[in-house]
C-alpha cells in the first residue's frame, strides 16, 4: 500500500510541480468507521484500480477500530473526510460539530437483529420478555427509536425487552445470554454461522424491512472546508473516482475482496469472509449512484426523532446534507 501511496505521489508530482506546491489541494485522507474489510472496498478498489490516480489525487486510507471515533479524528484535522452511519453523524452536528453529508455511497441498510428460532420468537411483538442485545456508541439509536414505535419498553420485565449492551461480537447469543443480538447482513450474521450455527436455527429481523432502517457508510466533511473552492474541487474527484471504485467492486466483488485482503495490514481477514461480505455489501450499494436520496435521509431523520423520551436529536436538522459534490461529479 505504501509503495502504491509514493507511486500515486510522484504521478501526481510529475503531473504538475504546481500540484507539489500546493500539496493540499490534491491530497486527501479518509478515515475509516472501522477496520479494513469489504465494507470500505470501494474506497481501496479506487485506490488499486488507479481511479483516485486518474484524478490527480493522492488518498491516504486510515482504518479505523473500537477506540477510533471518526467525528473526533474529522474535528482534530486527522482526516478531510470520514465515513459515518447517519444517527452518529446528525448527533454530532446536533451537539457542535457542524459535519456535513456529501455523499452516500450506501443506498440500503445492512443492520437486523438475529435471534434464536427456539426462543418462540416470530413477530417483533414476541420481543417482549426478551434479553435483545445492542450495539451502543450511536448505533442503538435506531433499535431505541423501534420499539418506542412499537411501544415496546426497554426498561425490562414481562412487557419490555431487556436491552443488553452488545461488543462487537456474536458471543451473546452464541452463549445464550441473549435471546436476539444486532448483527449486520455482511458480518456478524457470517460469524454466527461460522460457529457452526444452522441458519434454520435462527430468525432474522432486518431494519430495512421494519420501516426504521438508518442511512449507513455516507461521507462526510466539516462544513467550513465546503466554502473552499480548492476543498470542493478536491471531494468533487474524489467523490467521483470512489463511488468508480464502488461500482467496479459491485461488479466484480472476488476481485474486491482480494484487494481488500492486499490492504489488511493486520492479516486478520480471510478470504472467505471477505468475498462473502463483499457479496452482502454489493446489496447495500446497489441503485446509489452516490448522490444521496431525500426521502432516504427524511426517513432516517423521521425515525431518529421518533425515539421515545431520549431521541439522539431533538429537532430537524439543518444543512446536515449537500448535493453540491455529487451534481458536479456524477454529471
Amino acid at each position: 500500500m505504501k509503495k502504491m501511496m509514493m507511486a500515486a505521489a510522484l504521478a501526481t508530482g510529475l503531473g504538475s510541480v504546481a500540484a507539489f506546491a500546493d500539496g493540499h489541494a490534491n491530497t486527501v485522507k479518509l478515515q475509516l468507521q472501522w477496520v479494513t474489510q469489504a465494507q470500505f472496498a470501494g474506497y481501496y478498489v479506487a485506490l488499486d484500480k488507479g481511479f483516485y490516480e486518474e484524478e490527480g489525487l493522492d488518498v491516504t486510507i486510515l482504518a479505523g477500530g473500537p477506540d477510533i471515533a471518526p467525528p473526533q479524528v474529522l474535528a482534530g484535522g486527522g482526516a478531510d473526510a470520514m465515513l459515518n452511519w447517519m444517527p452518529s453523524a446528525l448527533a454530532a452536528r446536533e451537539k457542535g460539530l457542524p459535519v456535513v453529508n456529501i455523499a452516500q455511497p450506501f443506498k440500503t441498510s445492512g443492520l437486523m437483529l438475529t435471534c434464536w428460532k427456539d426462543t418462540g420468537i416470530t413477530s417483533v411483538e414476541d420481543f417482549k420478555g426478551k434479553t435483545i442485545g445492542v450495539w451502543f456508541f450511536g448505533n442503538e439509536y435506531p433499535f431505541l427509536s423501534w420499539m418506542s414505535q412499537e411501544g415496546i419498553s426497554t426498561d425490562g420485565g414481562e412487557d419490555g425487552v431487556t436491552v443488553l449492551k452488545q461488543g462487537f461480537n456474536v458471543d451473546p447469543l452464541l452463549q445464550r445470554e441473549a435471546d436476539c443480538i444486532s448483527t449486520m447482513t455482511y458480518n456478524e450474521y457470517g460469524q454466527v454461522l461460522d460457529a457452526g450455527v444452522n441458519p434454520d436455527e435462527l430468525v432474522t429481523f432486518k431494519y430495512e424491512e421494519q420501516g426504521v432502517a438508518t442511512l449507513e457508510d455516507g461521507i462526510y466533511v466539516l462544513e467550513e472546508n465546503l466554502a473552499d473552492p480548492v476543498f470542493e474541487d478536491k471531494m468533487v474527484r474524489f467523490v467521483r473516482a470512489s463511488m468508480k471504485g464502488w461500482k467496479y467492486a459491485e461488479e466484480n466483488p472476488e476481485e474486491a475482496a482480494g484487494i481488500v485482503l492486499d490492504n489488511d495490514e493486520t492479516g486478520a481477514q480471510t478470504e472467505a469472509a471477505q468475498v462473502r461480505m463483499m457479496g452482502e455489501i454489493a446489496k447495500l450499494t446497489a441503485g446509489s449512484n452516490g448522490a444521496l436520496d431525500e426521502a432516504d435521509y427524511q426517513r432516517t431523520v423521521d425515525t431518529l426523532l421518533a425515539g421515545g423520551s431520549d431521541p439522539v436529536i431533538s429537532k430537524q436538522p439543518e444543512g446536515a446534507w449537500t448535493h453540491a459534490i455529487t451534481d458536479k461529479a456524477l454529471n
